[in-house]
């Protein structure tokens, strides 16, 4: 980087720290939260979205980079009743829910998912508790699924909910992004019930408890600061920031 950009980068982000010490709202009707954490969250995501302005791809690797492990946390065999008989059933009965503020609310299940054009993409998942493993994911991209849905023009954030009772929340530019998907496989066969199955969310851009595992639904909303404590997710109300873009 030469000295004039580094310069211009520099200058930048005074600017950005300075106006974001004047409110703490990520984005217009988005998560926040107030004081010094509030204002490093504003001006990390303001810099990363520059940086990513032109919706790069995060790298992908070759077969060979597998991990042979790759580590689980939280839940790994949600305890829910609904769960269970979805599992013995081979997730047969198991639907997705897409709603809000979309055109054509709908209900996919594995079926349909698998129906829609796919990719895989082999990429770090890096965890907010200091460890990294490289995977391959397959699944469909959402902004697929979106397109089936039409999502409306007033749509502005996506919220996801979880079957073991997490959920969190999503701007478009994330949710849009390519390699965003919804995977139902892994490491060349289906998704494994201790990494999120039938279908996990993947966020590639972002550490990975943005990634949730065990989906239960999608809304499409205009606004997520009027819901919960207003930070836009349940691990932003337990001290983490919304954005996690590494």
């Amino acid at each position: 980087m030469s000295d004039v950009t580094r310069r211009g980068l520099l200058v930048g982000a005074t600017g950005l720290a300075a106006a974001g010490l004047g409110g703490c709202d990520l984005v217009a009707d988005g998560p926040g939260r107030g004081g010094l954490y509030g204002a490093s969250d504003w001006l990390t995501f303001h810099v990363q979205r520059w940086l990513l302005r032109h919706q790069p791809l995060v790298r992908e690797f070759g077969p060979e980079a597998i991990s042979a492990v790759f580590p689980t946390i939280n839940t790994v065999d949600p305890d829910d009743p609904a769960y269970r008989r979805s599992k013995a059933a081979g997730f047969s009965d198991w639907r997705l829910p897409v709603t809000g503020l979309v055109a054509r609310p709908m209900a996919f299940s594995l079926a349909d998912l698998k129906a829609m054009p796919a990719r895989t993409q082999i990429t770090l998942h890096a965890c907010e508790q200091g460890w990294s493993a490289i995977g391959q994911w397959t699944g469909v991209p959402l902004s697929q699924v979106l397109l089936a849905a039409g999502l409306k023009p007033e749509a502005r954030f996506l919220v996801i909910r979880t079957v073991d009772g997490w959920w969190d929340t999503y701007d478009l530019f994330d949710a849009l992004h390519p390699q965003t998907i919804l995977a139902y496989g892994m490491n060349g066969g289906d998704l494994p019930v201790k990494h999120g199955a039938p279908v996990r969310l993947r966020v590639e851009r972002q550490l990975g408890y943005k990634s949730l595992k065990y989906l239960a639904s999608i809304e499409a909303v205009d606004r997520v600061d009027g819901i919960g404590q207003g930070r836009g997710s349940m691990v932003g109300e337990l001290g983490f920031s919304w954005y996690a873009g590494i």
